[in-house]
């Protein structure tokens, strides 16, 4: 779904929708006061959220497992498989599709063993019988069926917490201060100040950076359905190439071949280079692949260090 306005600039809406708000957040931490959660053999590493919508998590989470893989650790990640037909607990493997599992399930793939699950816990015991040393939890903050051991809160830095009021109101999942209460540590991901209150904990920078190196100068079409398409166009113009035009679709938007057929005529009547984001590339079928490229991003941290000594630090006490 597109994110309404008013989670942005609040009108009558936001006011009328506020209680309902009140209500979401105070079952959030009601959950968290009566939870039971698992302790994993596996250092467990939440890399959560506060809102609904894009953050950048999945590339955020991916550059964890990588540290971690270069530190000899053996992550798995570990997922609830948003907009897959499978339940789980399943260990993804190369014959599963964005119906089966979802898109980000197939984008962590790449880089290290999945565990899709609703079921935290049953989740974890999964990827431990896979010889996982470390669960990588792509989204969780506000799942309390699994103990963590280190808790990042990632924070889009330019839209913030929104309008700062709960679901349905607005973004957040729960209030900032209650999110924050259990984070190990934030990051912002991209340009801005949120406002985070007197968070004492770790607060990093990272960026997303396109690898876009071979589009400069190019014309291209693009399309996406993600939580903020507009970066994903705007990194794009940033690193030269011209956009013919551009098309949104709502995060997680299942194609159909027709929509794809039409991007496909629009990228031939304009002599230009139909190109799309990683996570929408795997919800296409094999067919609609054929003449679209792949952008891949990459989350980069603005001091290592800062990362690397909070994975140590978790590495050196587990």
């Amino acid at each position: 779904m597109r994110a309404p306005d008013f989670w942005i600039s609040p009108d009558w809406r936001a006011h009328a929708l506020s209680p309902l708000g009140w209500v979401y957040g105070a079952s959030v931490a009601w959950k968290a006061l009566h939870a039971k959660p698992y302790r994993s053999k596996a250092a467990v590493i939440c890399v959560g959220n506060l809102t609904a919508g894009g953050t950048g998590k999945t590339p955020v989470a991916i550059a964890i497992a990588n540290l971690l893989r270069a530190r000899g650790r053996n992550p798995i990640f570990l997922t609830r498989g948003y907009g897959g037909r499978l339940h789980g607990p399943i260990l993804v493997g190369d014959d599963n599709n964005a119906r089966d599992v979802g898109d980000e399930p197939l984008l962590l793939h790449s880089t290290a063993p999945v565990v899709v699950a609703r079921d935290r816990r049953a989740g974890a015991l999964l990827a431990e019988a896979h010889g996982a040393d470390s669960i990588v939890m792509d989204d969780g903050h506000q799942n309390f069926a699994l103990a963590k051991d280190l808790s990042l809160v990632v924070v889009d830095g330019e839209t913030g917490f929104g309008n700062g009021r709960v679901l349905p109101a607005g973004p957040l999942r729960e209030p900032v201060d209650q999110g924050l209460s259990r984070a190990d540590a934030v990051i912002i991901v991209g340009e801005g100040r949120p406002n985070l209150g007197l968070f004492p904990r770790p607060v990093l920078r990272a960026h997303l950076a396109q690898e876009s190196h071979d589009l400069g100068h190019r014309r291209l079409i693009a399309f996406a359905g993600i939580g903020r398409p507009e970066k994903f166009f705007q990194a794009l113009e940033a690193s030269g190439a011209e956009l013919a035009a551009t098309k949104r679709y709502a995060d997680h938007h299942a194609y159909t071949p027709s929509e794809i057929a039409r991007l496909k005529s629009k990228a031939r009547s304009c002599d230009a280079l139909l190109v799309t984001t990683e996570k929408d590339f795997v919800r296409l079928s094999q067919v609609d692949r054929d003449g679209i490229k792949a952008v891949p991003v990459r989350a980069q941290f603005d001091e290592p260090a800062q990362i690397a000594r909070l994975l140590d630090s978790l590495v050196t006490t587990l």
